[in-house]
């Protein structure tokens, strides 16, 4: 009876000491995930930083939008310069820039949303540093990328993922003119990117996930971050002039479509180098 009681006991002891051990193993994972991501929305924070700042502190002589213009400029050239960022990868961004920028001068001329604010660096109505908030996806997309080692499988190839984004772009700019075709392009990217996964390292352990649900998970986040740049004046949306309030619940799959592009792009280029070297 005594040797069984023992027994007992050092098997329920073995069993909390294991139970404990991969609790704590979960939190160094979490942590280190947390960490990475961090480090991953370097740009994405400074930019938040920037509109704290320029909410709170007024330069004579220089409008807001034109500060935050000079300050994204010198951000990525520091992004540059510290090796954060390659040469290669600048260009991506750049190219971010320029397709946000077109963006944001169509849906701003739409009505969709505005920038009331005076500024010397305004096209069409339009500040320049806007195009940098797209930039800053894309260089959430590299810095991940690095980070978290990413590893694609699964990849359905250049020609249906360019399909896919090219289609996703148009239609922002065609709903305007013709019904919404959202859901239908939805439906087309999770067929096509149905088998892809996503391979990450955090704290040496790989995981993987369904990139369809990183495409998600990547929009929620940077719909939270729309409310807390509209919040800070960064831009308005129609229903925003006479107060803020909380972006609607439907941007979140603007969001989740529009996100495609920008990891398209990095994938493509990053596949194309391994394949180079």
């Amino acid at each position: 009876m005594l040797n069984n009681k023992l027994v007992t006991f050092f098997q329920q002891k073995f069993r909390h000491q294991a139970t404990d051990a991969r609790a704590a193993q979960w939190f160094k994972e979490f942590f280190a995930f947390g960490f990475k991501e961090v480090l991953s929305c370097l740009f994405p924070a400074f930019i938040f930083i920037a509109l704290i700042v320029s909410k709170l502190i007024q330069i004579p002589g220089l409008p807001r939008y034109d500060f935050l213009l000079i300050a994204c400029l010198l951000m990525q050239a520091f992004m540059v310069v510290a090796k954060l960022e390659s040469k290669t990868e600048l260009l991506v961004i750049t190219m971010f820039h320029f397709i946000g920028l077109l963006m944001e001068i169509y849906k701003v001329s739409k009505g969709s949303w505005s920038y009331p604010e005076f500024a010397y660096t305004k096209v069409f109505n339009v500040p320049l540093y806007s195009g940098f908030m797209y930039a800053s996806v894309g260089s959430y997309v590299c810095q991940a990328w690095r980070w978290f080692d990413l590893k694609i499988i699964h990849w359905p190839g250049i020609l249906l993922a360019s399909l896919v984004s090219l289609l996703i772009y148009a239609n922002f700019f065609t709903l305007h003119y013709w019904p919404d075709l959202r859901w239908y392009i939805t439906a087309l990217l999770i067929a096509v990117f149905w088998n892809t996964k996503v391979l990450f390292t955090t704290n040496g352990h790989q995981r993987q996930m369904p990139l369809v649900l990183a495409f998600l998970c990547i929009g929620f986040f940077i719909w939270v971050g729309e409310n807390m740049a509209t919040f800070l004046g960064a831009w308005k949306y129609a229903s925003q002039h006479e107060g803020w309030r909380m972006v609607s619940l439907g941007k979140i799959s603007s969001w989740f479509l529009l996100i495609v592009l920008s990891i398209v792009i990095v994938t493509q280029l990053k596949l194309t180098r391994e394949k180079l070297v």
